[in-house]
């Protein structure tokens, strides 16, 4: 699905070629965003674009517009509706100061719709959020009661529905440490953040035919007449500045609090159950000394009754009955 920077969506067939013809990215790129193929979270600045690959979002971003492999997966039609919604926002209110704005600012005005575009990436990242987050709670509301259930009642049903609630939990603690260290490792790299500002790699020609501007000087006529030079001239003078990425910054902080706050509960939700394992390791242990006591007392009461016999047959030996004497004084019985 392509969504231009209207808001626009609509559904095309491209192939790998026509892709990285149009957005300027190598095969390797597109690799990750194959679903055929297994690869963790991922998010990752280039040139021209950004590739976004966090669990069910698999996207590419440019500074003109958004490509959505997977538009069709129920779980993703939630994200591009609220992008689409946050597009046409800006929209609204970029037409409403239309008077207020000229083509000087426009490149930053544009960069703040591309942090707001970046709601491919950090949009996609609360759509992770809410779904990972989603999956939680309802791991926790599940888990809790059977925990202090199987406490109570120690059965085989309760052993196994704790097994599924372990393994459901390995799982999505995985798929959002993938995603927490995707974003911190973005955190910590301000290069890796300031190649999404992709308006501000643009050319100037580009950026000024975005906000429907006319006005080009004789200079940047010249540049302009080839393309190639002043992308790549554009591309280096910005790389050389200053990085300034504390919007986008300020922009990712609280997603990644959201999911360190996820992985929070994960984390103290597995430690419940490693002390209810332990709790009910307690119990076995109690349950299986109180039957090896029961045993030995078993066995202390079987070797006493034992040696009782053995001593009333011993004794039962020299006992004299006269009945069975054939004489009795001296008279023959």
């Amino acid at each position: 699905m392509l969504m231009n920077k209207k808001g626009e969506a609509q559904v095309v067939e491209a192939g790998k070629y026509v892709i990285m013809q149009r957005t300027g990215l190598l095969a390797r790129d597109l690799r990750v965003l194959d679903p055929l193929l297994s690869y963790p979270s991922t998010i990752m600045g280039r040139e021209k674009g950004m590739v976004i690959n966090l669990e069910h979002i698999k996207a590419i971003i440019t500074g003109l517009e958004v490509l959505l492999l997977n538009s069709r997966d129920p779980t993703v039609m939630p994200f591009i509706e609220e992008l689409q919604n946050r597009i046409q926002r800006f929209q609204n209110a970029t037409i409403a100061q239309k008077g207020d704005v000229d083509g000087l600012n426009f490149s930053k005005e544009f960069s703040k719709f591309e942090d707001q575009d970046e709601s491919p990436k950090v949009e996609e990242k609360t759509d992770v959020k809410n779904q990972d987050g989603s999956k939680a709670i309802t791991l926790e509301q599940e888990a809790y009661p059977t925990l202090d259930k199987l406490t109570s009642v120690l059965s085989t049903l309760n052993l196994e529905r704790v097994r599924q609630i372990k393994s459901r939990l390995i799982e999505i603690s995985r798929r959002v440490q993938k995603v927490k260290d995707e974003l911190e490792h973005l955190l910590d790299d301000d290069e890796d953040m300031a190649q999404m500002y992709l308006t501000e790699k643009m050319p100037t020609k580009i950026s000024l035919e975005t906000c429907r501007f006319s006005i080009l000087s004789d200079d940047e006529g010249q540049n302009l007449e080839n393309p190639h030079e002043n992308h790549t001239s554009s591309t280096q003078s910005y790389m050389n500045k200053n990085l300034d990425v504390k919007e986008l910054e300020m922009l990712l902080e609280p997603y990644f609090v959201q999911i360190d706050g996820t992985l929070n509960k994960l984390s103290t939700l597995r430690e419940y159950a490693h002390n209810t394992e332990d709790f009910i390791n307690i119990m076995l242990d109690d349950k299986q000394n109180k039957l090896l006591q029961m045993g030995v007392m078993l066995t202390t009461f079987t070797l006493l009754l034992s040696a009782f016999i053995i001593t009333v047959g011993y004794l039962s030996i020299n006992v004299g009955i006269t009945l069975f004497n054939d004489t009795i004084n001296g008279e023959k019985n």
